[in-house]
């Protein structure tokens, strides 16, 4: 049912939602989806959890890095062709306006622990590249942020190429400065 709704709401505003409208939309009773969830607020938890979910191969795979800047960036690139299909823009959508609703809930937490799984999970990875860790802290920083705003740009442009041709300055540029403080670490 989970999934049945994360497509029900993949052209529909989170903020509109409720057990009401969903129901009618999904040809379901309202007691269906109060059984099922309990609340509102679990169900958008369960929603944002699956729509999140995408985010968990890439993390992963970030995740076993073993020190080798040309993986990272390529797993960094596989995430944005990830991020550009039509389907996946959708669910970023999504995920945003997630974000933002759990910025007002102090209870709701996937999307910051999501944010901050991308910070831990950089970290480590540059630390094994030899990146100096106040560096990397900078660094994980910059990409993770440049990363979510270029998502954003695609979200409300729709512009892929635009967006596209940013994400791979900014990578370029991600990718110099690596090299230069890996550079710096080894000669120190």
């Amino acid at each position: 049912m989970l999934e049945d709704i994360v497509e029900y709401l993949l052209d529909r505003p989170l903020s509109g939602v409720s057990f009401r409208t969903l129901a009618e939309g999904l040809g379901v009773s309202t007691y269906t989806l109060v059984y099922h969830f309990g609340s509102k607020a679990g169900m958008v938890h369960d929603i944002v959890e699956t729509a999140s979910e995408r985010q968990r191969v890439v993390l992963s795979a970030v995740d076993e890095e073993t020190g080798d800047i040309d993986v990272h960036l390529a797993n960094i690139r596989s995430s944005w062709q990830a991020a550009i299909d039509p389907r996946a823009t959708k669910l970023l959508r999504l995920e945003l306006e997630a974000a933002l609703y759990e910025s007002h809930d102090p209870a709701a937490t996937i999307t910051r622990e999501m944010y901050n799984e991308w910070i831990r999970v950089g970290m480590v990875s540059l630390l094994k590249m030899g990146v100096p860790r106040a560096a990397a802290e900078e660094q994980v920083r910059l990409i993770v942020d440049i990363f979510y705003g270029l998502q954003f740009d695609l979200i409300i442009t729709g512009e892929v190429g635009r967006a596209s041709a940013a994400f791979d300055l900014s990578l370029q540029a991600y990718e110099q400065r690596l090299r230069r403080l890996i550079a710096q670490s080894v000669s120190a």
